[in-house]
């Protein structure tokens, strides 16, 4: 998954992969070598996948395990997406389905089901490529990925840097099916209360709304999916590209629009 998430940052910028430098930590005779060379492997087998090697790095005496990557890649200047790019109109495209922060809560308090688990790695391990393909596309004007801050926060980034304001439209937006079912029961994550109270007052979203729906918008993605802007009249196109390359869940979510903020309807 930390790898995923590392190589993914420059598929997010339309870039090509170039090598990987990885950093390990683990508590040195406390934690089995099986289990460092699983982590290790792992890494590797997402770099080969990205066709990537890793070409070194460096590891050290950590109290708790830690891995991950530093990814190098090569773009084409005039084919590189920014998260500043968005024009009035462009529709917004969502790859991966929201919920995996809330299914990592559950994981932690025990409350995950198998068949959510493997959701949680399936989706979470899956590396956004078509950012590539997608970079190539003129009527694809922004580009980003969906991390830390949760759809709303990396949507209200689109809005800031292109000074426009976004709709999207709550019944369009892929959830993970056990993610709505877990938070409906209060299973969620501190990031995503932070998050909200950090960004919350850009928002509007009508009374129909309740608690449950902020900590989806606002939940925490590890290794997320693409957040696209385009031409409306590219949509398909850029639909077709994410659902060819696996990404079934892709769907359009809203638009842009003159104005500041974000609106839920």
């Amino acid at each position: 998954i930390a790898a995923t998430n590392a190589i993914s940052d420059i598929y997010a910028m339309g870039a090509q992969p170039l090598f990987a430098l990885a950093l390990l930590g683990v508590p040195i005779n406390v934690l089995p070598l099986e289990v460092i060379q699983q982590i290790t492997l792992g890494g590797e087998s997402v770099c080969a996948e990205a066709g990537i090697l890793i070409a070194g790095g460096h590891s050290i005496d950590s109290v708790e395990p830690i891995y991950g990557l530093v990814a190098i890649g090569v773009v084409d200047p005039k084919q590189m997406k920014r998260n500043s790019g968005a024009k009035p109109g462009d529709s917004i495209i969502l790859s991966k389905p929201l919920g995996v922060g809330i299914l990592s809560a559950a994981l932690k308090k025990e409350q995950l089901s198998d068949t959510a688990y493997q959701d949680l790695i399936s989706i979470t391990t899956k590396l956004n490529k078509p950012g590539q393909v997608l970079a190539q596309l003129d009527a694809v004007h922004a580009l980003t990925d969906v991390t830390g801050f949760g759809l709303a926060g990396h949507l209200l980034e689109l809005c800031r840097g292109a000074k426009l304001s976004a709709q999207i439209q709550w019944d369009s937006i892929p959830v993970i099916e056990e993610a709505v079912k877990l938070v409906k029961e209060d299973v969620y994550t501190g990031a995503s209360v932070r998050n909200w109270h950090g960004y919350g007052h850009e928002i509007q979203m009508s009374g129909s709304f309740s608690a449950w729906h902020q900590h989806l918008l606002s939940d925490p993605q590890t290794s997320c999916g693409l957040l696209v802007a385009c031409n409306p009249e590219a949509s398909d196109q850029v639909l077709e590209i994410l659902r060819s390359d696996g990404f079934t869940n892709a769907k359009n979510i809203g638009t842009f629009a003159e104005g500041s903020g974000l609106s839920v309807v």
